[in-house]
């Protein structure tokens, strides 16, 4: 029996696409993978940058609220500037990991119980 011939292209072309795929290299997951990482450094530059940014603006923000209301000239500025660009550095130092964040909740009075304190 002969066969249809649209058959044997289906069968030709199947055979074709299995060939290419065999020699085609595994380039485009390694590709993936180097684009994954750098837009992981991308978002952690942006967070870093933006938080760093984020304390010297709100720095700049109160000491000219200071000034405008207080009316204590540029030296509410000039302080709270730099007040705000220390902020931004330790917001940065504790995203990075370099500094251990405060522990919230820990009461300062020192008569904390423990589980094995009987008092």
């Amino acid at each position: 029996m002969a066969e249809k011939p649209e058959d044997s292209l289906e069968a030709r072309l199947k055979q074709l696409g299995d060939k290419i795929e065999a020699k085609r290299p595994n380039a485009p997951d390694a590709a993936e993978a180097r684009a994954a990482e750098s837009r992981k450094g991308y978002a952690a530059a942006m967070k870093l940058s933006s938080e760093f940014i984020a304390g010297i603006v709100v720095g700049a923000f109160m000491g000219y609220l200071l000034d405008h209301f207080a009316g204590t000239g540029p030296w509410g500025m000039i302080v709270f500037l730099l007040l705000g660009f220390c902020a931004g550095v330790l917001n940065v130092l504790r995203s990075a990991g370099m500094v251990a964040t405060p522990e919230t909740g820990r009461g300062g009075s020192g008569n904390d119980k423990k589980d094995g304190d009987a008092r």
